[in-house]
């Protein structure tokens, strides 16, 4: 029997028009418990140094009505850890933030920076909070997350969205599976996201080896003609589909 494929939809880009007016709408925690009625599995919120988007007293709300599971995304600095620490999300997603040291291609580099994730994430994971990383489909990076103790990762399909070829896409696509599988016999969970959209998303969703993959922005653009709660249902439905071929 094929295992089962996970949505969460990041609401940043909701946040995003809220704060280009400074305004009080459109409410991200709103679109939140939209997307969880639609069939979202969870539903991801990304707190930036700058609050570029999201806010605190987002991720506070929603985290006191969410009827499936806030996945935070935070990048690896001590004030950070500790906005996680105080609301204890079920999840978090270490993810680089304007720090090249950590980078590695858009993911973090964890093969050069265990020291410091592997006390980031057995902070998190002593408070109760799984903890995933946000790396590039590389099986070094892949054995280096293990080796911190991450129990989750989450593999960049960036590459894989954007490349303009056939040859391109093929290659990123072999790199996305074989980091997924090869984490998968690590005993790792693996989640994917970044760039997916409608046309794309049933390629990874295939993977019986990714658990959940992470939508927000082509579905949030979506949304603007369908609906919130039309594109979630669609997006979700996609995945599914592909999956149980």
């Amino acid at each position: 029997m094929k295992q089962p494929i996970y949505l969460g939809v990041s609401v940043d880009h909701v946040a995003n028009v809220r704060q280009s007016r400074g305004s009080t709408y459109p409410d991200p925690v709103h679109a939140a418990l939209q997307a969880e009625l639609a069939g979202a599995d969870g539903i991801i919120m990304g707190l930036r140094e700058d609050r570029r988007h999201i806010q605190n007293h987002d991720i506070e709300r929603f985290a006191a009505s969410a009827q499936t599971k806030l996945n935070l995304q935070i990048a690896v600095s001590d004030s950070m850890r500790n906005v996680a620490l105080k609301i204890k999300p079920r999840n978090v997603c270490l993810v680089p933030e304007n720090r090249d040291e950590l980078a590695a291609d858009g993911g973090l580099d964890v093969a050069a920076n265990r020291s410091v994730l592997s006390e980031f994430v057995e902070s998190f994971q002593e408070s109760g909070i799984q903890t995933a990383l946000f790396i590039e489909p590389d099986e070094a990076q892949v054995e280096a997350a293990a080796r911190v103790g991450a129990p989750v990762i989450e593999l960049n399909t960036g590459r894989f969205s954007a490349a303009d070829n056939s040859i391109e896409r093929s290659t990123e696509f072999a790199r996305i599976l074989s980091s997924s599988d090869y984490a998968f016999s690590l005993g790792l969970t693996v989640n994917a996201g970044h760039g997916l959209h409608y046309d794309n998303v049933q390629h990874v969703a295939e993977i019986e080896s990714i658990n959940e993959l992470n939508i927000g922005h082509s579905l949030i653009a979506r949304a603007l003609y369908w609906g919130l709660p039309t594109a979630v249902s669609k997006m979700k439905r996609l995945m599914v589909e592909a999956r149980h071929r």
